[in-house]
């Protein structure tokens, strides 16, 4: 993610602002009115802002591995002055389990492609145990389908991230969606986004 200093700790993706709002649109439809949504790999920090401020009668629980992302979250946090958004936690995807008790969703935005899969494993599995039933995790990023992909700037992009780092890479959307169904979460909707990216929305399984 290219981000560029806007403050002493606040980043800012240039990336954000173009996805924002597409992302809001789905977000509005899909999550519950009340609750605590947990938002995984949050970055900068400036989706958790913009969608708990759109979205003010959830709480927005932000979260990064990275103690520079944690410090520009908390950045962006205190310049909100949202009393629904809270101090980011320190949370890796692929640890075995989540310091965080139940939540009513799960937001993981721009993340699988960029980790090594045990992140996603690990997303799925924590997703799992961290969703009541009948709650969704809400995957958004660019994806192979039938193992192919849907843009050339999806390839090159691919093979980018590839070159930087062998463990990344654009992943499939029947093999994310094969880990999600071991921790019963199940493919519900399929949404093309703008630039060539897709909306995952997976729901957990009754109890």
């Amino acid at each position: 993610m290219t981000e560029r200093i806007v403050d002493e700790d606040a980043l800012e993706a240039p990336a954000v602002a173009r996805n924002r709002d597409a992302i809001l649109t789905v977000l509005r439809e899909i999550l519950p009115v009340h609750g605590t949504v947990l938002e995984i790999a949050s970055g900068s920090g400036e989706h958790a802002v913009h969608f708990a401020a759109a979205l003010q009668t959830l709480t927005w629980l932000p979260s990064d591995p990275e103690p520079i992302a944690r410090r520009s979250i908390a950045a962006h946090v205190r310049r909100s002055g949202l009393a629904n958004l809270r101090p980011p936690l320190d949370l890796d995807a692929s640890a075995t389990r989540w310091p965080v008790g139940p939540v009513d969703a799960i937001v993981c935005i721009n993340m699988i492609h960029i980790a090594p899969w045990a992140a996603a494993q690990g997303l799925m599995a924590d997703a799992g145990r961290a969703l009541a039933g009948g709650s969704l995790l809400y995957l958004y990023g660019p994806f192979r389908e039938d193992g192919r992909h849907s843009a050339d700037s999806n390839a090159a992009f691919d093979d980018a991230l590839r070159a930087r780092d062998a463990r990344w890479g654009v992943r499939d959307r029947v093999t994310v969606s094969v880990e999600a169904d071991r921790h019963g979460l199940t493919l519900e909707r399929r949404i093309a986004m703008p630039a060539n990216n897709l909306s995952l929305i997976y729901r957990r399984t009754a109890e």
